[in-house]
């Protein structure tokens, strides 16, 4: 027996117990005739004391050569601790101990082992199981476990049935590039890792299933940013038998109970937005309606006057910072700089600030009186002692770069709180987007997502209105889940295919086992995907994904702990009949 209880667990209950521990040393304090040692594992602390008087000369010379993340097992009688430690659980009890074994000893770490660590994020993750004895991203890992049991236990309450889906499946060409695997028995030929497991998903409501649901790993090989991994986890459901409102019902359910029983928060209203207002009002289809700053188009009101630069933009759009007329001048121009930044892209930044007695004073009030601003801040909302900041240029790229800077202002005067929730779902995206580069329409969601009801007609005569029978779900300004009503009648499928610009014979050979499916009686269904690792990061008071995943890739798509991707040797390449051809 290792230990007959954790380092957490002890308390003045279990004073004058013989106990046995075992764990990792956190930190020793030696006093010469008096050693102390923190004690470490997943559960907590527990001291550790060796007193010259009661303890034998040989084991305080091991005590005193204990080193940090030395492995050790202890037995000792639990004591009252003279100086009480209010700030862990453990905190009125230590151990005097009266055997010591070392299990096995330790190199010095190459950060420390501590809650903030001086540890870079590039050499935690060399190093990540040393990473993961550190509480904050050991209690990440553990809070994910906890929302993974709360979703499988309340699906499986509403009649979910948790199957199993293939990795190794055939590559489709819509979507995000694949990650290909070589078929050493099928010679030249290829598995593709899914993106997500859609169709088979709709083969198990053919099948009738009627309610599945997954946990799955997917896989996109994709440019990353920050908060993208090439490998991630979906809560994949789908439903038989059912409408639009039937889906939002289901996950509005399942989206309250986690709020509730992970954070303790009761949400009942999940607002909806449709995708062309989400656009209008917050340039993103992912808006965070914790706080305000609206958008408001000011073409009407600002493209009167002799100021080209709004003249000649295809839409001129301001928000109303709350408090902003106390910005120094300074800050102002810091904030014209922040919207110039590559990652963002604005040619600049027009403002206004709205003075307490009424007035306005503007950067630009060489073109526009006071009637004229008074209009712009009726226009944004804004009120006295705000400050209204405006973009201009085309439709497009100017939401976008005023979304990025109401998300950096919000930030900037905390309004994005962490213990505050507002889901929205938002409603009727776009069935197809055109492609520039192929100067065809691409799904904007999948070729398998159904138009709204009484649209379809109007694939035939303007494709770019077609509204699809498409929901995201959102949480904070981030997209927590997304699906739609699927199309489950072949001619519709086959239609779809050809505004998807796939010839008769393309579609039949990458999804000709679906539209056969088609032809036994497929009922209607739907369904949606939650990205378990954003969900699971904004349920525990975060904005990235990484902490919450046990082993994550970096920036580059590599895992520098174990150095992969790596090389093949030539032995290998033969097997699968592969050459490479590398571009020096």
């Amino acid at each position: 027996m290792y230990r007959s209880h954790n380092c957490g667990e002890l308390r003045a209950s279990h004073i004058n117990t013989e106990v046995t521990l075992s764990g990792w040393v956190q930190k020793v304090r030696d006093k010469g005739f008096m050693v102390w040692v923190d004690l470490r594992d997943r559960y907590g602390i527990t001291q550790l004391i060796f007193d010259e008087e009661r303890t034998s000369k040989t084991m305080m010379e091991q005590a005193q050569k204990l080193g940090r993340e030395f492995v050790i097992q202890v037995t000792g009688t639990v004591i009252e601790r003279a100086s009480k430690n209010p700030n862990i659980l453990t905190g009125d009890v230590e151990i005097l101990v009266s055997k010591l074994t070392i299990l096995n000893s330790a190199k010095l770490p190459p950060f420390t082992i501590e809650d903030d660590t001086d540890g870079g994020e590039e050499l935690r993750m060399k190093y990540r199981y040393l990473d993961i004895r550190r509480n904050p991203v050991k209690n990440s890992l553990i809070f994910r476990h906890k929302v993974t049991q709360e979703v499988r236990n309340y699906l499986s309450k509403e009649g979910f049935i948790e199957v199993e889906t293939p990795y190794l499946i055939k590559s489709t060409p819509e979507g995000a590039r694949d990650f290909v695997v070589p078929s050493r028995m099928n010679e030249g030929q290829f598995y593709a890792l899914p993106q997500s497991p859609q169709t088979f998903k709709q083969l198990l409501m053919v099948g009738g299933m009627d309610k599945y649901f997954q946990i799955v790993k997917c896989f996109r090989d994709e440019d990353l940013r920050a908060d993208r991994q090439p490998e991630f986890t979906q809560i994949d459901c789908e439903m038989a038998f059912v409408e639009q409102e039937d889906i939002l019902n289901a996950f509005e359910g399942l989206t309250r109970h986690l709020l509730k029983e992970v954070n303790g928060v009761d949400i009942q209203e999940f607002p909806r937005m449709l995708y062309d207002d989400a656009m209008r009002l917050y340039g993103n289809d992912k808006p965070d309606i914790r706080f305000g700053m609206e958008f408001g188009e000011l073409n009407e009101v600002a493209q009167h006057k002799d100021f080209g630069v709004f003249n000649n933009a295809e839409l001129v759009v301001g928000i109303a910072v709350p408090g902003g007329n106390s910005y120094t001048r300074k800050e102002i121009d810091k904030l014209i700089d922040w919207v110039k930044r590559p990652q963002v892209g604005a040619l600049g930044m027009v403002y206004c600030r709205c003075n307490d007695d009424g007035t306005f004073k503007s950067s630009v009030d060489k073109f526009y009186d006071q009637d004229d601003l008074a209009k712009w801040a009726e226009v944004t909302g804004a009120k006295a002692g705000d400050l209204i900041c405006v973009l201009s240029g085309d439709t497009n790229k100017v939401r976008t770069q005023l979304s990025a800077l109401r998300m950096e202002l919000a930030e900037r005067l905390g309004l994005r709180k962490p213990n505050e929730f507002a889901p929205l779902w938002v409603m009727d995206f776009p069935l197809l987007e055109w492609d520039e580069d192929t100067e065809r329409y691409h799904a904007m969601h999948h070729p398998f997502t159904s138009p709204k009801p009484g649209q379809l007609e109007l694939l035939e005569t303007n494709p770019g209105a077609v509204k699809a029978n498409a929901y995201d779900l959102v949480l904070n300004g981030n997209e927590i889940g997304g699906g739609s009503i699927r199309i489950h009648d072949k001619k519709t499928q086959a239609l779809m295919f050809d505004y998807l610009g796939f010839t008769e014979e393309e579609a039949k050979a990458q999804f000709g086992f679906l539209m056969n499916a088609f032809e036994y009686g497929a009922p209607p269904h739907g369904g949606l995907a939650f990205g378990l690792d954003r969900l699971v990061a904004i349920l525990g008071g975060q904005e990235t994904i990484r902490d919450f995943i046990a082993f994550p890739k970096n920036n580059s798509g590599r895992d520098v702990m174990i150095d992969a991707p790596a090389p093949i040797d030539e032995e290998q390449l033969t097997e699968l009949n592969l050459k490479l051809n590398l571009k020096s």
